[in-house]
């Protein structure tokens, strides 16, 4: 009798890859995600420290503040459509074809950023273009990440699916480091006239040599067996969105709260940190972003770690364990900002990033094991996407507002436990261990 989703199984019915081929498609999602992201942060890093002031001038530095953050949480709005639009496709067509149309439009619409005339130049135009740009970048990231983790987790090994999973996860610390390292270089290389007047411009103009690498890397890959195997079945659903939402609604809500509190620390961590540091706390914007640097480099090892260790002892434990660390990290993280000692300062973005590696380095399998293959693409857009959206894409704006109304980051402090807490219950409502489970699609 064949096995049905879900079962506890080591097999598939089709013929696995070998793990040379495996890591090769891992690698390949992996430095495509870190383009990707890195078109995705340095928008993040630019709203921090200069949107406001190119965009925005008509408004007082806090109200730009605000609408530049406002423009970045748009971007994270349009990642549910890009989810809904490319699952769809990625369930009924593949994964690969949506992998390449994704990092096309994010390099397209980067690449126009950074041509892009400031408000002074064509007035209202300016903002209005922005938003347009970042809704398409947006659209194209949530499309992205599920499609590249079950290219590289459907191509692995049984075995080894937390660990070619984390080549994808491993894209974020790289891109945020990429996308910071590239800011410095900008800010440090001309003084501050020249960097308002186009250094800015910079990052987002050496985008299009990225993405023209990552298209020739990711059109190397081969299309996922497990899809294939979809396909000769004739198992394609007709609208795999509407089907994964009626089976798996409470598994697509439960796995998109288990991320609110790892997005929401990321970019309050990542963004917010930023203009809270040189603004707030009185950094220069070199050593910020040294900082995000070094926190960034220390997820990418935590990531790794953790999702090895999932591979042997199991998941759900370990991702549980991390978000309850994450959530009580969050209660002391701006206290020790607030010291204005740079050793604490570094201790707890370092720290916050660290426990997000629990999380983090399992995701891309969990993800991917929770849902049949014949929705898996539209399944994994939707949780990931819905969780970014309810908690990274507000983070920076809620942020902003709460310090403006209290003048104290404890209102910043309380709303991060609180999006931690949320986690780890949701973590908890996913009862069942998922990493002895079959990936191939069953009739």
């Amino acid at each position: 009798m064949p096995a049905r989703y879900g079962d506890v199984m080591h097999t598939t019915a089709t013929a696995a890859p070998t793990t040379s081929d495996a890591r090769r498609v891992g690698l390949a999602c992996g430095i495509g995600t870190a383009i990707e992201r890195y078109d995705f942060f340095i928008y993040g890093t630019a709203a921090a420290v200069v949107f406001g002031p190119q965009f925005f001038p008509q408004v007082s530095d806090f109200a730009g503040r605000l609408a530049a953050f406002a423009t970045f949480a748009l971007g994270f709005i349009a990642l549910p459509l890009g989810g809904v639009v490319m699952g769809h496709f990625g369930d009924r067509i593949g994964r690969k074809s949506m992998l390449v149309w994704s990092l096309m439009l994010m390099g397209i619409s980067t690449f126009a950023i950074g041509l892009l005339p400031n408000y002074a130049r064509i007035g209202v135009w300016a903002p209005l273009l922005l938003v347009t740009l970042r809704f398409l970048q947006g659209f194209a990231l949530g499309g992205e990440w599920a499609g590249a983790v079950l290219m590289s987790v459907e191509h692995a090994p049984t075995e080894r699916r937390g660990l070619y999973g984390s080549f994808v996860a491993l894209g974020v610390p790289a891109g945020l480091v990429f996308a910071n390292l590239v800011f410095l270089a900008a800010t440090t290389g001309v003084d501050r006239e020249q960097f308002l007047a186009w250094g800015w411009r910079v990052p987002f103009l050496a985008s299009a040599v990225l993405v023209a690498v990552g298209l020739l890397v990711r059109a190397g890959v081969s299309e996922s067996p497990v899809f294939a195997e979809v396909r000769a079945r004739k198992a394609e659903r007709r609208m795999p969105v509407l089907d994964v939402l009626r089976s798996h609604g409470r598994t697509v809500m439960l796995a998109a709260g288990t991320y609110l509190s790892c997005s929401a620390t990321g970019y309050i961590g990542t963004v917010y940190f930023v203009s809270y540091a040189t603004r707030e706390i009185g950094l220069g914007l070199t050593t910020t972003l040294a900082v995000v640097v070094s926190a960034a480099m220390i997820l990418g090892v935590s990531l790794v770690v953790f999702a090895t260790w999932s591979d042997r002892w199991g998941r759900r434990r370990i991702m549980i364990w991390g978000l309850a660390a994450l959530a009580i990290w969050s209660s002391i993280t701006f206290p020790l900002i607030d010291t204005k000692s740079l050793p604490l300062i570094a201790l707890a973005i370092c720290g916050m990033l660290f426990l997000q590696g629990p999380y983090m380095g399992t995701q891309p399998a969990v993800i991917s094991e929770l849902f049949p293959a014949n929705v898996r693409y539209s399944g994994a857009s939707l949780s990931q996407t819905l969780g970014v959206i309810l908690g990274g894409a507000l983070a920076p704006l809620i942020a902003t507002y709460l310090f403006g109304l209290t003048g104290s980051s404890w209102g910043v402090t309380a709303y991060l436990v609180t999006m931690g807490i949320i986690s780890w219950l949701c973590g908890l409502g996913l009862k069942e261990e998922t990493y002895r489970r079959t990936l191939s699609h069953r009739e």
